[in-house]
């Protein structure tokens, strides 16, 4: 089934929307942290701390800006191919939601890699000493796991044929 142009212009405002909050959070930290200043939200437990990661998640892969791009650039290809083929109902509207949060989150920190050359992360656990992230990696992380959990437990699956 192909998505309504009602439903495609709210979910790329929605995009919109995501991608930009990101960006808007990356800017902030960055003029509000630079330099090494650390704002404590808890203390000795989630504080403010601005780094450039240069490679992917939990800083592997550093340098590899080129790959990481494309990578994400070919995931945001593949989420859009996959969402205009859900189809319409309030039933594929978690699924539809889903996407939309990873492609975000994929196209905040694609941004920074291509403009930068490096992602800005800023979020901090220090009481497990966690590696910094940030509001676009909050997206995929959260909405992966919620992608499972439909997957395993709210989708049956007839329910995901609708690729073929």
């Amino acid at each position: 089934m192909k998505a309504d142009i009602t439903r495609i212009i709210k979910a790329a405002v929605l995009f919109t929307v995501l991608t930009a909050f990101d960006l808007f959070t990356k800017s902030i930290a960055v003029n509000a942290l630079e330099g090494g200043k650390r704002v404590p939200l808890i203390p000795g437990a989630l504080e403010f701390y601005y780094i450039q990661n240069r490679g992917a998640a939990f800083g592997i892969f550093q340098n590899g800006t080129l790959i990481l791009g494309i990578i994400s650039a070919v995931a945001l290809a593949v989420l859009i191919f996959v969402y205009l083929r859900i189809p319409d109902g309030k039933k594929y509207l978690p699924l539809r939601l889903v996407l939309i949060f990873i492609a975000a989150g994929a196209a905040g920190n694609l941004y920074d890699r291509i403009t930068l050359h490096y992602v800005r992360d800023f979020i901090y656990f220090s009481l497990i000493d966690f590696p910094v992230f940030n509001v676009a990696d909050i997206y995929v992380t959260c909405s992966v796991f919620i992608l499972a959990f439909l997957i395993l437990f709210y989708y049956k699956e007839e329910d995901l044929q609708f690729g073929h």
